[in-house]
């Protein structure tokens, strides 16, 4: 057995051990008990002289400590600090904004890391994250000391969402709604990463001044969206839209969307000429651009590395290898944050994603050349060529990612494969003029003017879709759903890929 089949047992054992401690409380008994059947079969291999039984005594041990390192997340959890002062009166905190804030039409949400904490009750210095809502004026920027006082609150659980999950993910326990807030110290230069991360940020923002002088809404908040990573100024009726249409993912910074995004480069640079190899390393250095552009927030991070996995299991060429690359890395992120698993609705995509590029996407596509020839007996032209790459790429990452849509919020958008088919092919040019014209409406605002107008037309042509598609009756919602669907359905595209694959895949060929 290889090297790199082995590591992959070992990483799905890691994941299914925390898969199983998320959802079941394990206790120390049975934890001490894997400890013990795993030495055992070890062992037991240097009797027998059998490999395979090291290898499954390592997938215990591994599956063990998945077990384990979710129940050292949830064990800090409970004994952070800060989160004692929830819901305990007013309390004064003071602490550096360490992420770029989140501004919204009327309101903006800072990530605080807390140093101080004084309540009525005692004073106490402490660490902690908390995250502010506060009026959209005055403005506060990256690295920026404040002093915040109010009531601490837990995040609230809703019927059809829990923040607190969602929010307990990035490490956030403890939430201020609109409280005093006074900034005590501008930020200053604190070593090259300071100055590296600001100057991503000062270009975010000129880059954002520019499409609002330059373009109105809605063609605004999208060009935001789409090459910033920004909705905060988008109107809800807009947001309505693209949820009907199933184009949200691209003005959000997800692991579809980059994963997606990425195949549509690869292919373009193929069909201009690239050769694999080469095509590979420009969309690689796209991905880290588009990614550091977006400010470096943790989720367009780990979209970012789902892309670049999803370039490498391409550049490999073998599904066997790029399965084996996507469970490994995902095995990492688990182990640095665990909680990502259950609580993360962008990392569940993100891979799903990517395994439906993997797995269903090559048969899909040669299906697709093989039926063209059938149907017109002639050969398929380059141009079709990249089209059918083009739907085979969306299609399957749509069909993976599908039930865990429908499970999390119950929607079903009916114009989802049209519409995306009809705009993925502009996205790069869009991102590419848009970007090229904001940044040149920095420097005039009559040259970001005259070169808006490609950019413009691609806008114009993008709301056109949407308007087209975003009826109501293309949004279906579906209440109560529950995870039995979820496990029949993966259960069912599982059976269903592994069939085509290994009945048809040199059919087709």
């Amino acid at each position: 057995m290889t090297s790199s089949k082995i590591l992959f047992y070992l990483s799905v054992s890691f994941i299914i051990g925390i898969f199983i401690s998320s959802i079941v409380k394990i206790p120390l008994i049975f934890l001490w008990g894997f400890l013990f059947l795993g030495f055992s079969v070890i062992i037991a291999s240097l009797f027998f002289k059998k490999d395979y039984l090291v290898i499954i005594g390592f997938c215990f041990l591994f599956l063990l400590l998945g077990a384990v390192r979710l129940q050292i997340s949830e064990f800090n959890i409970a004994n952070d600090k800060l989160s004692k002062f929830n819901d305990k009166g007013q309390i004064t905190l003071t602490g550096k904004i360490f992420r770029e804030p989140d501004i919204r039409n009327n309101s903006q949400k800072l990530k605080v890391r807390v140093s101080n904490v004084t309540s009525n009750v005692t004073p106490n210095v402490t660490e902690g994250i908390v995250l502010v809502t506060t009026s959209r004026y005055p403005e506060y920027k990256y690295l920026d000391k404040v002093k915040i006082t109010g009531n601490l609150q837990a995040p609230a659980e809703y019927e059809d969402f829990n923040y607190k999950n969602y929010l307990m993910k990035d490490g956030i326990y403890s939430v201020m709604n609109f409280p005093k807030v006074e900034l005590l110290k501008k930020e200053k230069n604190e070593g090259p990463s300071f100055v590296i991360y600001s100057g991503i940020l000062f270009l975010k923002q000129k880059l954002r001044e520019s499409i609002r002088n330059n373009f109105s809404p809605p063609q605004s908040s999208i060009l935001e969206g789409t090459i910033l990573g920004d909705n905060g100024a988008m109107s809800q009726d807009l947001k309505d839209k693209l949820n009907i249409t199933g184009l949200r993912h691209i003005i959000a910074v997800s692991g579809t969307h980059v994963v997606i995004l990425s195949s549509i480069i690869m292919y373009l640079l193929i069909v201009l000429g690239f050769r694999r190899g080469q095509a590979f390393y420009i969309a690689i250095i796209f991905v880290c651009f588009y990614i550091i552009l977006t400010g470096l927030p943790a989720s367009g991070v780990r979209a970012g590395i789902m892309g670049g996995l999803y370039l490498l299991a391409q550049k490999i060429g073998r599904q066997s290898m790029g399965s084996r690359v996507i469970a490994s890395a995902c095995a990492v992120m688990l182990l640095i944050n665990p909680l990502l698993l259950f609580y993360d609705i962008g990392f569940q995509l993100s891979f799903l994603a990517v395994l439906g590029i993997i797995y269903l996407e090559p048969i899909l596509r040669k299906f697709l050349k093989f039926l063209f020839k059938k149907v017109f007996s002639n050969e398929l032209e380059p141009k079709y060529e990249n089209w059918i790459s083009l739907f085979s790429v969306t299609f399957s990452a749509q069909l993976f990612t599908f039930p865990v849509i429908i499970f999390n919020f119950g929607t079903v958008s009916l114009a989802s494969p049209i519409t995306n088919i009809l705009i993925l092919p502009v996205v790069p040019y869009l991102m590419f003029f848009g970007f090229f014209t904001s940044l040149m409406g920095i420097f005039s605002n009559v040259l970001g003017w005259l070169l808006s107008v490609v950019c413009f037309a691609l806008l114009s042509y993008f709301m056109w879709v949407v308007d087209l598609f975003s009826k109501p009756w293309m949004y279906k919602t579906i209440e109560n759903v529950s995870w039995i669907w979820l496990v029949v359905s993966y259960f069912i595209i599982a059976l269903l890929t592994r069939f085509l694959n290994k009945k048809y895949i040199q059919k087709f060929v």
